[in-house]
């Protein structure tokens, strides 16, 4: 049996292989798509957008949730009590203190369609301040309910 070993002749006269596997790559990309698609929705539970109209089902509730309401002239609400801006952030640290289990109490924010977005945030930031994390928009459906 003979041993043939490449010569330097053979190696000159080879082309340079120019192909590249993709089958790796589009593996690759595939299960990167896949994680992405299912990360994304979950990297949106922020603080979702006032919209005025929404076909949203409402949330299931096991205990009361705590109301905070501004109205079209910007005063603030505490379920029905007016509030000053001044005493709201001792009183989410009480309703923060108010908690079921490791759960702090959700929070529905009501705010008017016409009000300034700073307004708005200022008390979004006094609700994550206070570690009021579970809160949500309420918006009208399509029918105005």
């Amino acid at each position: 049996m003979a041993l043939m070993l490449p010569s330097s002749r053979s190696r000159a006269r080879r082309a340079p292989m120019a192909e590249i596997n993709v089958t790796p790559m589009v593996d690759v990309m595939l299960v990167l798509l896949i994680i992405f698609m299912v990360t994304a929705p979950l990297l949106t539970a922020g603080v979702p957008v006032n919209l005025p109209d929404s076909r949203a089902k409402p949330l299931d509730q096991e205990q009361k949730p705590v109301q905070i309401t501004l109205d079209d002239r910007g005063r603030l609400f505490i379920d029905s009590d007016e509030i000053s801006d001044a005493i709201l952030p001792d009183l989410l640290q009480q309703i923060a203190r108010r908690t079921t289990g490791d759960q702090p109490p959700r929070v529905f924010l009501r705010a008017d369609r016409t009000l300034d977005y700073g307004r708005v945030m200022r008390v979004m930031g006094e609700l994550n301040r206070a570690g009021l994390n579970k809160v949500s928009l309420v918006t009208l459906d399509k029918a105005g309910q």
